[in-house]
């Protein structure tokens, strides 16, 4: 069974007398250890289909089921602890708060979970050990580089144990070595650990590290790419060299 399933799903929206189809009869599997690139223009429903696979939205209509449950069929609350429990979540801007440091942003996940201080710092600084940053843990964000702050960002994604962690363009508002440095961190995450990614991107470079390209054109899927794999080894490498 494929940890996200879609299929036939539709997003319209309304302005005024308006109808806009933000995606249009969209099927998608993407099963567990996958690392999967959806790209296409602007405006094609990239971001209306992360948002729905995040269950920060609901399709009009079609089906959609996150690790066999239902999505559809849940009310708020449920989805709320579904997304809390699977999901990991890294956007283009960093959203760490500026008041507290890279430990206490990276604990955020696992306070709404109620868990422990002290387990909630050992998860923590495990998180932030996987990405380079364990010698960061006491800096705040504006302390910390552009690519620092996104590696936090990565961490407090992965600080849950989520099933799946969905990157939305993770490499918009870094330079190209930085960005290039983020790649090799997700496909070390992926290769070594089997974590199950969907990143949304623009560029083709940043869509090529992953094993799949999904690309929309107009809100429906217009085709898919397997992309040859590369060692983990040499992923492991870059990072090490990076950071």
């Amino acid at each position: 069974m494929a940890l996200l399933e879609l299929r036939g799903i539709s997003r319209q929206y309304r302005i005024g007398q308006i109808r806009i189809d933000a995606l249009r009869d969209v099927d998608l599997s993407v099963d567990k250890g996958e690392f999967v690139s959806i790209m296409g223009p602007s405006g094609c429903g990239k971001s209306t289909l992360l948002n729905i696979i995040g269950c920060l939205d609901l399709p009009t209509s079609g089906t959609y089921s996150l690790a066999g449950q239902t999505v559809e069929e849940l009310d708020d609350n449920h989805l709320s602890d579904l997304r809390n429990r699977f999901i990991g979540f890294i956007f283009q801007t960093f959203h760490l708060l500026a008041h507290l440091d890279a430990q206490a942003n990276v604990e955020l996940p696992l306070v709404y979970r109620g868990i422990g201080g002290r387990e909630r710092r050992e998860k923590a600084q495990a998180a932030l050990e996987a990405v380079g940053l364990a010698d960061r843990r006491r800096h705040y964000p504006l302390q910390l580089s552009g690519g620092e702050q996104q590696r936090v960002a990565i961490a407090r994604a992965l600080v849950g144990e989520p099933a799946v962690v969905l990157a939305d363009e993770p490499t918009g508002a870094l330079d190209s070595r930085s960005g290039q440095s983020l790649m090799a961190i997700f496909q070390q995450l992926n290769h070594e650990r089997g974590l199950t990614i969907v990143q949304v991107s623009h560029d083709e470079s940043v869509a090529r590290r992953a094993s799949r390209i999904v690309r929309l054109l107009d809100g429906a899927v217009e085709s898919e790419e397997a992309v040859e794999a590369r060692p983990a080894r040499k992923a492991a490498k870059k990072v090490r060299e990076a950071y």
